[in-house]
Parts: C-alpha cells; sequence; structure tokens
C-alpha cells in the first residue's frame, strides 16, 4: 500500500497555501528566523539591555499567599531582614591575647565598609570571648574549640551596584581577620548560596546542551543517513531555544523567575523542535519520494512542501497545542513559580512548533536537492514494527495485563512519596556555599532560623509563654523561646531535631494549627510554608487537571472524531506518568543509584518535582501519542480497515517515535548529567516517562488496546458525530 497522500490532489488547506508560500520563499523565511534567533540570543543572553537573564534569576522554595507568608509580613515589619555576610573561622587560638588583639583590629576594618551596618562578633564584645552573651557566635559556645563567626549586616535599601561593592569589600576585610589570627576562613551568604544555584544552573544548561546537541546530530544522522538532513532540525531546535530564553527573560520582568526553571523550559524547547523536526523532515522525504524525476522539480519541491506542511505540520500543530495544554495547567495555580514556568513552557511550545512549521520546511525546500538522494518511495508496509503491532494483535489481552503489572509495580513506590524544599541541598555536596551552611548549622545552631515559628497577637508575654509551653513536649523539640515582636505581637521561636522539612516539624505545625488560643496565632517557618504551598496546589489540582483533560480531549476528537480515543489516551498516560514518578521515589527518596547519579538522597522528593512531571511528563506521552494516531486515523480515513490501519500506523511511525524517544532522553539526559538535585530529579523522571511511553505504551498498549476495541475505535455519539464533520480538523 502506497502512502494516501499520493492518491489524490493536493488540499489546498491553510497548512498546504501555508507550504506552498514557503516553497516559493524560503530563503526569506531563513532569513527572518535568523534574525531573529540572532535578536532573542543577544537579548537574553547578550545582555544588550544592561542584564542577562541569568543575573535576574532567583532561588528558594515555592511560596503562596498564606498563613504562612501573613505571619512573615508581620515578623518583617516589626524586624525588617538585612542583608548579611558570615564568615567562620577555624583554628584561630582564641586564648592568646596578641591574636584576639590582632584579630579585633581588623573586625574594626570590616565595620569602616560603606554600606555595612553592624559587625557581630565576638572579638568586639566588651568582655571579650569569655562574655556569656557572645557563646552563640563560638564553636561549642566556648573559645576552647578555637572556632567563630562574625556576621555583618548592611544598610538596608541599598541598589544593586552599591549592595555588591560592599558585600566584596567587606568579604575581603573578613577574610583578612582570619589571616591576622593566622586562621582559616570561609564566607557565606544567601547571595553566594543564589549566585552558586544561578551559576551552577548556567554551567549545568552549557553542558547539558552540549552534550545533547552533538549526540542528537549524531544520531539523525544515522536516522537521515546525511549531514543536511541531520542539520535542519538542530538548526530549528537552536533558534527554539533561543525563543525560550527570550521567554524566560520577559517572564523575569514580571515575577521572580526560579534559577531551575531555565533548565527545564529550555531543554524542553530542544526536545520538542528536534522531535518536530525529525518529524517534518522525515514526512517531507517520504512526499519528495513520489517524484517523477531524478532532480525534483521546482512544482515537485513545492508539492511536497505543501503535502508536509499540511500533513506533518497538522500533527506538530495538533501536538504542540496538546503539550502547551499540559503546560497550561500550571497557570490556574496560585504559586508564582508554577505560573512562570507555565508561561515560559506555553511560550517555548508555541516557538517551537511555529518553527517546526515555517523555518524546518524552508530548510527543506533550500536543502531539497540532496534530500531527494535517499528519498526513495516505499515498496513495502512491512516491517519491524507493522510484524510488532501483528504480533500484539494476535493477544491483546495478554499484553495488555503484563504491561498494566509492570507499570503498577513500577507506580507503588508513588503511595510513600514524602515531599520536601530543599536549600542548600539542591547544590552538590562539595560545592562550597552548602559545605558553608551544612558547618554552620552544626556548630552553630543558635543562629539558624527555627523549624517553627509562632506569631501570636498578644501584649502579654507570660500569657504566650503559659499557652506555648504545651507544645514544649512534643517528638523532635528540642527548645522553646518567647521574646516580644513589636508592640502588639509575641514570637515563639520553637527549635526540632532534623531537617527544617522533617514529619516532626510538620507535625508540630499542624498541631499548634489545630490547637484553640485565647489570641490570634499564625505559624510559619520552612515546614509551615511547604504545607500551605501543598494545600494551595492539592486545592487547585482538580482546576488544573479539568482544563488539561478537556483541552486535550477536545483536540484529540477534533482531531480523530472519536471520543473512546481520547479517553484511552488519557487512561494510558495517567498509568505511565504514575510509573515514571514511582521511577523518582525509588530513587531519589529511597536513595538507591546515588552513586552512579551522583547524588545524596535527602530522604523525600522535590515538592515541585510530581507536578512538573505531570505537566511535563503528560505533554510528552501525548506527542508521541498524536504522532502515532495521526497517521492511523489518516489511514481509516482512506477505508482501511482498523487493525490494519493500526499496523500501517504504527510501521510508518514506529521509527519516528523511537527515534524521536531516543533524542529526547539524550535532551533530558543532560538534566541527569547536572548538578541541581530538582534538575537531576527532573531529568530522570522524563527519561523515564519517555522511555516507557514510546516502548510499553505506544509499542505495546495502544495496538494491543485498539485491538480490543476494534470498530469502537472510532465510536462517538451522533451529535458529536455531526460536530465533528463540521469542524474537525482534517488535512
Amino acid at each position: 500500500m502506497q502512502n494516501p497522500s499520493a492518491a489524490g490532489p493536493a488540499p489546498r488547506t491553510r497548512l498546504a497555501r501555508l507550504g506552498a508560500l514557503i516553497a516559493r520563499h524560503p530563503l526569506r523565511w531563513v532569513g527572518v528566523w535568523a534574525v531573529i534567533a540572532v535578536a532573542c540570543f543577544a537579548v537574553a543572553v547578550g545582555g544588550v539591555t544592561g542584564e542577562s537573564l541569568f543575573e535576574r534569576l532567583h532561588s528558594g522554595a515555592p511560596t503562596v499567599e498564606s498563613e504562612s507568608s501573613r505571619a512573615q509580613d508581620v515578623i518583617s515589619e516589626s524586624q525588617p531582614a538585612l542583608e548579611t555576610l558570615t564568615m567562620q573561622v577555624t583554628g584561630a587560638d582564641l586564648t592568646d591575647a596578641t591574636t584576639l588583639q590582632d584579630g579585633a583590629t581588623a573586625t574594626h576594618e570590616v565595620g569602616k565598609v560603606p554600606g555595612v551596618k553592624t559587625v557581630r562578633s565576638p572579638l568586639l564584645a566588651p568582655k571579650g570571648v569569655t562574655d556569656p552573651s557572645v557563646a552563640p557566635l563560638l564553636k561549642g559556645g566556648t573559645p576552647a574549640a578555637g572556632g567563630f563567626v562574625t556576621v555583618v549586616d548592611f544598610v538596608p535599601g541599598l541598589d544593586k551596584a552599591a549592595q555588591g561593592t560592599a558585600e566584596s569589600q567587606a568579604e575581603a576585610r573578613l577574610l583578612a581577620v582570619a589571616t591576622a589570627m593566622d586562621a582559616q576562613g570561609s564566607v557565606g551568604s544567601t547571595s553566594k548560596v543564589i549566585k552558586a544555584i544561578t551559576s551552577t544552573v548556567e554551567r549545568d544548561l552549557l553542558r547539558g546542551e552540549g552534550i545533547a546537541l552533538p549526540l542528537t546530530f549524531l544520531v539523525m544522522f544515522f536516522v537521515f543517513g546525511g549531514f543536511v538532513a541531520a542539520g535542519m532540525p538542530i538548526v530549528g531546535a537552536v533558534v527554539s531555544i533561543g525563543g525560550a530564553l527570550l521567554s524566560l527573560f520577559g517572564s523575569s520582568h514580571v515575577v521572580e523567575l526560579d534559577a531551575t526553571v531555565v533548565n527545564i523550559v529550555t531543554l524542553l524547547g530542544l526536545g520538542l523542535s528536534i522531535d518536530y523536526g525529525l518529524l517534518t523532515v522525515s514526512r517531507f522525504r517520504e512526499e519528495l519520494a513520489h517524484r517523477k524525476h531524478d532532480v525534483p522539480t521546482r512544482e515537485e519541491v513545492e508539492r511536497a512542501t505543501e503535502r508536509t506542511v499540511a500533513t506533518a505540520g497538522r500533527t506538530v500543530l495538533f501536538s504542540g497545542l496538546t503539550v502547551a495544554i499540559a503546560l497550561a495547567g500550571l497557570l490556574v495555580f496560585e504559586a508564582s513559580i508554577m505560573r512562570a514556568i507555565g508561561v515560559a513552557g506555553v511560550s517555548v511550545v508555541l516557538v517551537a512548533m511555529v518553527v517546526a512549521i515555517t523555518l524546518v520546511p524552508a530548510l527543506c525546500v533550500v536543502g531539497a536537492k540532496r534530500l531527494s538522494r535517499k528519498a526513495v518511495e516505499q515498496t513495502s508496509d512491512v516491517g519491524v514494527f507493522s510484524r510488532l503491532a501483528v504480533g500484539v494483535q494476535r493477544r491483546p489481552v495478554v499484553v495488555i495485563v503484563g504491561v498494566v503489572v509492570v507499570l503498577v509495580t513500577l507506580a507503588l513506590p508513588t503511595l510513600s512519596m514524602k515531599l520536601t524544599s530543599s536549600g542548600t541541598e539542591l547544590l552538590p555536596t562539595d560545592a562550597p556555599q552548602r559545605v558553608f551552611f551544612e558547618q554552620l548549622d552544626r556548630d552553630y545552631p543558635a543562629l539558624s532560623a527555627p523549624e517553627v515559628t509562632v506569631v501570636a497577637g498578644s501584649t502579654d508575654t507570660a500569657a504566650v509563654t503559659s499557652w506555648a509551653q504545651q507544645f514544649r513536649s512534643r517528638p523532635g523539640v528540642e527548645a522553646l523561646t518567647v521574646q516580644p515582636l513589636g508592640t502588639e505581637h509575641q514570637r515563639v521561636n520553637i527549635r526540632v531535631a532534623g531537617r527544617p522539612t522533617s514529619d516532626e516539624a510538620q507535625d508540630l505545625v499542624t498541631t499548634i494549627r489545630a490547637t484553640d488560643a485565647p489570641f490570634e496565632t499564625l505559624t510559619t517557618g520552612q515546614a509551615a510554608g511547604q504545607i500551605d504551598f501543598l494545600d494551595s496546589m492539592s486545592a487547585r489540582a482538580p482546576y488544573a487537571v479539568g482544563l488539561v483533560v478537556l483541552g486535550t480531549f477536545v483536540l484529540l476528537f477534533l482531531m480523530t472524531g472519536s471520543v473512546v480515543l481520547p479517553v484511552k489516551a488519557l487512561l494510558l498516560n495517567v498509568i505511565s506518568l504514575g510509573a515514571a514518578l514511582g521511577v523518582v521515589v525509588w530513587i531519589f527518596q529511597e536513595g538507591h543509584l546515588e552513586g552512579l547519579l551522583g547524588f545524596s538522597s535527602v530522604g523525600a522528593v522535590e515538592s515541585m518535582v510530581p507536578f512538573l512531571v505531570l505537566a511535563f511528563g503528560f505533554g510528552l506521552s501525548m506527542d508521541y501519542e498524536v504522532f502515532l494516531l495521526s497517521r492511523i486515523v489518516e489511514f481509516h480515513r482512506h477505508g482501511v480497515e482498523s487493525d490494519r490501519a493500526v499496523s500501517l500506523g504504527l510501521q510508518r511511525t514506529g521509527r519516528i517515535i523511537t527515534s524521536a524517544a531516543l533524542l529526547i532522553i539524550i535532551v533530558f539526559g543532560g538534566f541527569v548529567a547536572g548538578d541541581i538535585l530538582i534538575i537531576k530529579e527532573m531529568g530522570v523522571a522524563l527519561v523515564a516517562a519517555v522511555a516507557i511511553d514510546a516502548t510499553l505504551v505506544r509499542m505495546l498498549l495502544v495496538p494491543a488496546t485498539m485491538t480490543v476495541l476494534g470498530r469502537w475505535n472510532w465510536w462517538a455519539p451522533a451529535p458529536l458525530r455531526r460536530l465533528h464533520d463540521r469542524f474537525g480538523i482534517t488535512e
């Protein structure tokens, strides 16, 4: 059987007319996209506006408007947070008077730096290092350990340049203190942690793309058998990356953009662009194979371009819109970081989609003569994938049961999934700033923020203390103090053993919030913030899921004319994504493969990962579903019997789907090779999702379930059939 597209005259749909326009003026399209790409990279990375994207990134736990954030607002009003710089000194002889004098003299110089407000150091205490009030600043609370910290507070409200200058000068003078005392000093701050994360993200991005682009080009060279064809999707991918970075740069002016967003969104654009480019170039060569001349004429090239944009372009359009709908579900959530990822992700997908149906066809036209050399018309519809489909169709029930058992087994670990929001733990274990703060928390626990803080609306310290004492005996509680907060509030600081988001800390937050008090109470802290974030996400999740399910259902219905196929696709995606999350839990929460993947388990999964995996993974899964269904539907509409249409559709798209999946795995393998923990988790999750979807689901479950359903695959109620006849999107 030949390609049904060769059976009649070219359909003059809008996409076909676009293809004809591209074929007539390919160099204009290439030139316009070249200018756009250069402009995107110049603005986003080149810093032509005065700063680059990476200079605008932030880092921190995801937050929402909640009880925790309101408590933080009250605290900030009375105790405004100051930018600080902390130095840890080790190996100092704090019993030697000369050493102490030299250190104190050098420390006084720190306070003379413009922009420094105060300097807190045991060396400046009136009674020296033996003063009980400076014990929290001494390692072990005593001079005998030879370690101490100095904390520099900066004047609030400094602009970015002045703050940077002040920190740089203060750091140099702090390190001079350690030198004067013949000791070792290290400096850390929140801004340094953010800079470490953003610089690591930038390095991971460059390394990921440095790995992905050459490997994908190599794979596509073997897929296409030529450099020209292999290079076209890569060119489209590079342009899409530029669009992705510009989209992120624009988003950073609207919301605070977390550093981890850049890798996630940019590599998604890279992966989708390669997928779409692969599909477009493959279809162009397939259409070009129907030519009558060895060297294609202008009319034959135009015909092939029309058909490519009308068919592959339609598939890309459906796929891109499906992925965009999946990411648009993130816009429903309250957390600004999720909305930022949603906006940037949708923008990137749309850029990749437009590039695939305009730039890549234009490149195909320019290289048509080279592409035609290996564009040989297929003589047989029998191959590896059609034989696989026929084998599955012989025992569809056995295949369904076997694959579902495997997927459910993989998904089981999700039942025990724990979520957390890491700080410095996002960095590699040997990162200087992570080492600094882990040492600070261990040696100077009094300087770390309490795990749980309660803001009580009362002026009576004694009454608040009496109420708060009931929590002193709760599991994990190590210390509890009460102090005035402004003139109208009291602050209850509770230290809990373990990580800030430990089960004990979260249980304590839940208990406090459920306990009545004779005054208003607001509970905050990292555990409280995580609880509020997850509660907000859970509350909005049904709306996000509803939007994605409805949008996906409508699109697949418009493409297939069936209500059964969209429902089946949604169910299969849920199972495969559950399996991917199970892999993430097994590896990162339970601590398997730590040495191989180069990470240190924190006993939980980062709180944003499940939501992002569901959005991105769903979109990618539907990507392959659309690739496969579009060809099955194409054959079915040309009168091919259902089972035969499935085997032909799998034969025509199996190579593309497996190649695209391999390329996506290579791209997201850059995530796995990264140093940021949440990026590594996303990489493993998406690699697992794509691998599972492209093999077990598309190659086995889809043909098996379509075989069992038979003619019911194409069922729709009469009113919906009439609706599809009128509004359905066909070639």
